[in-house]
């Protein structure tokens, strides 16, 4: 009989392997599925737009976060990744979509941008570097099935600098996702399309990090310059900064 765990790594890989075929939206096997969403460039999609998020821009103007490294998760065709850039941040943005990394790409030709590198891979094992000033994540976190919480975290704890900022926006409950128990993902092997949090739950999950502001996304018209859907959380956290004397 084999025995297949041995690690937490190896318990992790067994409960990816119960959301089959829907973890082809977030696993290293994802490119596939997320190349076709990509595929049509002028697919009505709501974040397809060449906008940043309001939440993001406001951070900015507010001073609330300042120019430095800054790492975007999940960054799709490049938006906030590119505002990010035009403030002043040295941006390392990566997504498992060749197709969205390629439409980065052309739009940061096209805008003439500096400042950005683009990673095609899994964020869990791509060699990022950092430390980071800033991560930021748009509609990455609400893909992820609960156990990869744990790798999520692992991430920031990893790459966040002391004193660093941690970005969110996700699905929150009582609009999109699915507001299911933990637990019952794994009883019916599927995601939902993904998951929504209450913003006790987002606080609970990040509560090694201290919240600067937790509050629902800004819905902007069309005519706005900036990307907003009511249906998603916008949260700000900041890692506490390092103790005189430690070694970060």
């Amino acid at each position: 009989m084999d025995r297949n765990i041995r690690t937490v790594d190896d318990v992790l890989r067994l409960l990816d392997g119960l959301f089959a075929p829907e973890a082809d939206r977030w696993t290293a096997g994802a490119a596939s599925w997320w190349d076709g969403f990509y595929a049509d460039r002028a697919k009505p999609v709501p974040f397809f737009v060449a906008k940043p998020d309001e939440n993001l821009a406001s951070y900015a103007d507010r001073g609330l976060i300042t120019p430095g490294r800054a790492l975007d998760l999940g960054c799709g065709p490049g938006r906030n990744a590119l505002h990010l850039a035009s403030l002043g941040f040295d941006v390392d943005a990566v997504d498992l979509s060749p197709a969205a990394i390629a439409w980065a790409e052309d739009r940061a030709r096209e805008a003439g941008a500096g400042g950005v590198r683009f990673h095609c891979g899994d964020a869990f094992a791509t060699e990022l570097g950092g430390p980071y000033d800033l991560i930021y994540d748009s509609g990455c976190f609400h893909h992820l099935p609960p156990h990869r919480r744990v790798s999520y975290l692992a991430l920031i704890d990893q790459v966040l600098a002391p004193g660093g900022h941690f970005a969110l926006t996700c699905f929150a409950s009582g609009g999109m996702g699915s507001e299911l128990p933990d637990s019952d993902f794994y009883r019916e092997s599927r995601l939902h399309g993904g998951l929504a949090y209450t913003s006790e739950s987002l606080r609970w999950i990040f509560s090694d990090l201290t919240e600067i502001e937790l509050r629902r996304m800004h819905d902007e018209p069309a005519q706005s310059p900036h990307f907003g859907e009511a249906f998603l959380w916008t949260a700000l956290f900041r890692r506490a900064a390092a103790e005189p004397g430690a070694v970060a």
